[in-house]
């Protein structure tokens, strides 16, 4: 009893301490983040080629530690030949390889895969996740971004998926590209930064022009990853 009493007199002061050190063991996806859409030029080291397919604008996404990413998007993004209307595809209007953007990241960052990235800037390419039977439950629909250094990926020509993945394994260092799962948006306000509570993860929301579709509303996971394989 002398014990229980004790502890219910010192549990009001040590309240705050306890708050505290819960909010400092938070993970990553459960901090806030927030998105500006800003006017700003694409950043120095892309090729000319690239740098003259960007709009003016960047997505700047920031949380507690400041800047997580920048993203410039294509200025009009070229459609399919022929729409891809398999099951678990999303976005068919876009060929594999389509180049989309580039994406900033000012400090490392942890794709959706897990995998670290150096800071740096990175382009991003659209491309669908293989029906191999290798990566079953790695997201809800097969669409996603590969990033690769801007140093190797110059040119703005659609590429084959072999093409695409071999230039993002440049970034990770690895035999595996580097994934950023890119899904339907929940929010009809664009642009918008959404936290997936089931996934636990974070979701950048805009709109892509995409020729003879205008603008089609995306969401890209900049802060989470897969619960498959």
């Amino acid at each position: 009893m002398r014990f229980a009493r004790r502890l219910v007199a010192i549990l009001p002061a040590a309240l705050p301490l306890l708050i505290l050190l819960m909010m400092a063991v938070r993970p990553a996806a459960a901090q806030d983040y927030k998105v500006a859409e800003t006017t700003d030029a694409p950043p120095a080291g892309l090729s000319p080629a690239v740098q003259a397919i960007l709009g003016g604008d960047v997505l700047k996404v920031t949380g507690a530690n400041g800047v997580l990413c920048e993203v410039w998007l294509r200025k009009s993004v070229p459609a399919a030949a022929t729409p891809d209307t398999e099951l678990g595809v999303t976005f068919g209007q876009l060929a594999t390889g389509t180049l989309i953007g580039v994406i900033q990241f000012p400090a490392e960052a942890i794709d959706y895969r897990q995998q670290h990235i150096h800071p740096g800037v990175y382009t991003l390419r659209y491309a669908l996740m293989p029906t191999d039977g290798n990566h079953m439950g790695m997201a809800p629909q097969r669409d996603f971004l590969l990033a690769s250094p801007i140093s190797v990926d110059t040119d703005t020509a659609a590429l084959t998926f072999d093409q695409t993945a071999s230039l993002s394994a440049k970034t990770t260092g690895t035999k595996h590209p580097s994934v950023w799962s890119l899904g339907p948006p929940d929010s009809s306000a664009l642009p918008a930064i959404i936290h997936d509570q089931d996934a636990d993860a974070w979701e950048l929301e805009f709109a892509l022009t995409i020729e003879g579709s205008g603008p089609t509303p995306v969401a890209l996971v900049v802060v989470g990853h897969t619960q498959g394989t």
